[in-house]
């Protein structure tokens, strides 16, 4: 049987961002995708859902299948318990099950559906949660999002909140599953916004870097706070990737080696376990322009973007760092259907991150792991990024409430648990000196 990975595609109820290949859980174990295989007794292709393992000494896939084939566009996320969420769309219901291997066949629990509002409102799965025990969907409509919990709760998919203006986007701000980051569209204009889901959905801003301009939140951090922005506010109509960190009162920063004409740069993985030093985090990019997609490399603290070439049958867009700075490529091709290449980012060459680094380190070539012996790794090369400056966002840019009050006034819960605040409207206690 060949495996390969759908091609990844622009999806238009996700602000246009390339879809990944494949979704890791948050702690790196499982990784979860739709293969195919290719000439069955009908001559067809057939899709599938497939499990990979990636925590034990090398990676293997299992297949999914059911008892019949799903269709390309169906969902699937990986749960911390190794089961796969498959989400599917049949007579305009969205119906959500978990899929398990049993011996040679695969067991499903069916966890219930949801109705299609009339309106024509879709619906898709979140990032996977931290902890991997329950699984979110958000419910985009013309005048208001719904976010449901799908997966791990008593009595099958329950409606969590409705948040008024249309939201796309979606990301996991702390390591418990509490605070989601979506980007809500109102009055013309996105801007990141921030849901605590154990305050009954209660939404406070997140991005205002601009009164006028659109702020979207690419990719968030956990342990350092380290946040990756698209906005247009360095130029207007024009969005630039920047970064900032939440609870620092320092502008957001829009490095000019993030640049790249003709090309669309998605950030996809964060270093984790930097907790006080986030300029030091590598961040990890998808980089998609004329001759296909490669991946970049960058840190904060330095001026310039590493490009490497993408691994042989990387599922693009898809991957994961190591603390210590390896990054973990999840790849398959005919000859290894499952396997992950290992790229070692360089260190910054200033170790306080307070100048950025002079660009001649490399990054080490990509070694290959599979469940066949492993492949020859494609070799690095060094980027070309170029030095460059780096623009803030307006830092006399405010934000405020939902009823119109300054963000310091509202309630907050426990200390064990602090809430995000707007960038540039933080308190000081996580000041980030750069």
């Amino acid at each position: 049987m060949t495996a390969c990975a759908i091609e990844p595609s622009a999806d238009p109820g996700d602000s246009g961002a390339p879809r990944a290949g494949c979704s890791i859980t948050a702690e790196g174990a499982y990784a979860a995708r739709l293969a195919r295989r290719g000439g069955n007794s009908g001559g067809e292709e057939a899709w599938y859902p497939e499990r990979w393992t990636l925590d034990g000494p090398e990676p293997y896939a299992v297949p999914l299948p059911g008892n019949q084939p799903e269709e390309p566009g169906t969902e699937v996320q990986p749960m911390g318990d190794g089961r796969v969420l498959v989400h599917r769309v049949a007579a305009g219901r969205h119906h959500f099950a978990l899929l398990y291997p049993t011996g040679p066949g695969t067991g499903e629990l069916p966890l219930g559906a949801v109705e299609s509002p009339a309106d024509g409102t879709g619906l898709r799965l979140l990032p996977p949660v931290p902890g991997g025990e329950r699984a979110y969907a958000l419910a985009a409509g013309p005048r208001s999002t719904v976010l449901w919990q799908v997966a791990g709760g008593a009595f099958g998919p329950e409606r969590v909140a409705e948040i008024p203006g249309r939201c796309s986007g979606g990301a996991w701000l702390d390591r418990t599953g509490r605070m989601l980051a979506v980007d809500r569209e109102t009055g013309g204009r996105t801007k990141a916004v921030v849901v605590d889901l154990e305050r009954d959905g209660e939404v406070s801003p997140l991005l205002q870097i601009a009164p006028d301009s659109d702020d979207r939140l690419l990719l968030a951090d956990p342990d350092s706070g380290l946040v990756l922005i698209g906005s247009d506010a360095p130029s207007p109509g024009r969005e630039r990737l920047g970064w900032g960190v939440l609870g620092s009162t320092l502008p957001v920063r829009f490095p000019e080696c993030l640049r790249m004409p003709d090309c669309v740069v998605t950030p996809f993985a964060v270093q984790p376990g930097q907790v006080l030093t986030p300029e030091r985090c590598a961040v990890a990019l998808r980089v998609d322009g004329a001759f296909g997609s490669w991946v970049g490399v960058w840190r904060p603290a330095e001026r310039q973007v590493r490009h490497l070439p993408a691994p042989e049958g990387w599922l693009t867009g898809a991957g994961l760092w190591t603390a210590d700075g390896e990054l973990r490529l999840p790849c398959s091709t005919p000859r290894s259907p499952c396997g992950v290449a290992r790229l070692i980012a360089p260190d910054t060459a200033d170790a306080g991150g307070t100048k950025g680094a002079d660009g001649t380190g490399g990054a080490r070539g990509a070694d290959r792991s599979d469940g066949a012996g492993g492949a020859g790794g494609t070799g690095g090369a060094d980027g070309a990024g170029g030095a460059g400056g780096e623009q803030p966002g307006n830092p006399e840019a405010t934000a405020r409430g939902e009823s119109g009050d300054a963000p310091g006034t509202a309630d907050t819960p426990a200390a064990a648990q602090p809430r995000p605040v707007p960038l540039q409207q933080a308190p000081l206690a996580r000041l980030v000196t750069k």
